[in-house]
């Protein structure tokens, strides 16, 4: 796989191709980043991206994670001691789940972003930024909240976190994509480099294939997840045998399977007993769809495959937690 297919690999989508493309011809020690609030555990979501990270990594690239502690602040999720406490578990567990901690660099907003020049540029971004475009830019990750003040804020101090953390690369889910497209014009505005920047999916329901997965609502996966815990909810798993449910659904057990077991292993093995026809290796996403479209695959053994798999992924960041928590 060539540098430009690794770093796209299961991205929703590239801004600009042509800006990547020109990343991927010289990475070598280029900055990437993903910003996250710090919410103590880890899910599946944080997981898609840190998957992306781990591909810019192989690539040759530098990992900023910028544990957001003022726009948690500005959320509501507690006092700075609280937040920093919970952001430093999260980081522990992104080192368990596979960042290479040489090629990491763990950042605190409240480092740069309390300073003087940083405060004025957000104050300049204000003065050139509608308050109907700020509130767009936000509106795919607040959801149906109340807009705050401090939600307009947020997307403008996003903008700046590009700059201030010298980066090449941005990284982000596909409801961050407003948010990114506000920056390429709140950069150009103050006279900053623009930087490309590459969206995962979003990932669908667990139960119903239909939305998106959330942590506040639903079935979701984390790091808090026992094996059975995991087996449980992957059994109450939406999976159709089909990769294309009809309407809006998505099939969420593909979706894991292509956006976080394929990625981190070579090679993907489903136990069935002989009498089923014995046990399923698969080396691509694309061979284990077709077998669960053709019927080779049942959706029971799919889910039983995914469930042992996620549980390898997810189970040094568990021990991590648990350690921490001791």
């Amino acid at each position: 796989m060539d540098t430009f297919d690794l770093l796209t690999r299961n991205a929703s989508e590239v801004v600009t191709e042509e800006e990547l493309r020109d990343l991927a011809a010289d990475p070598d020690g280029k900055r990437a980043y993903v910003g996250y609030e710090p919410s103590g555990v880890l899910h599946l979501g944080h997981l898609l991206t840190a998957n992306k990270l781990i591909d810019l990594q192989e690539a040759g690239m530098e990992v900023v994670v910028l544990l957001a502690d003022v726009h948690a602040y500005l959320n509501g999720k507690g006092t700075f001691e609280e937040i920093q406490a919970t952001a430093e578990q999260m980081q522990a567990q992104f080192v368990a789940y596979g960042l290479d901690p040489e090629q990491t660099e763990f950042r605190y907003g409240s480092e740069f972003q309390l300073d003087e020049e940083y405060v004025l540029d957000v104050h300049a971004l204000a003065v050139d930024t509608s308050l109907n475009r700020a509130q767009r830019a936000m509106a795919e990750i607040k959801g149906d909240e109340t807009v705050t003040v401090s939600h307009v804020v947020y997307p403008l101090m996003q903008t700046l976190d590009i700059e201030y953390l010298d980066l090449d690369l941005a990284v982000g889910g596909m409801d961050q994509r407003k948010v990114h497209m506000l920056a390429r014009e709140g950069l150009r505005s103050l006279e900053y480099d623009v930087r490309p920047a590459i969206h995962t999916p979003i990932l669908g329901d667990l139960e119903t294939g239909d939305g998106k997965m959330s942590s506040s609502a639903g079935l979701t996966i984390s790091m808090e997840d026992s094996r059975e815990d995991l087996e449980e909810k992957v059994n109450a798993a939406f999976c159709p045998p089909t990769r294309d449910p009809e309407g809006d659904l998505v099939n969420p057990v593909l979706q894991l399977y292509q956006y976080h077991v394929f990625p981190r292993f070579e090679t993907v093995r489903i136990d069935r007993p002989e009498e089923y026809g014995g046990d399923l290796v698969y080396d691509s996403f694309e061979a284990l769809a077709a077998d669960l479209e053709s019927g080779e695959l049942h959706p029971a053994d799919a889910k039983s495959g995914l469930a042992s798999h996620l549980d390898e992924l997810i189970a040094p960041g568990r021990e991590r937690l648990q350690e921490l928590r001791a």
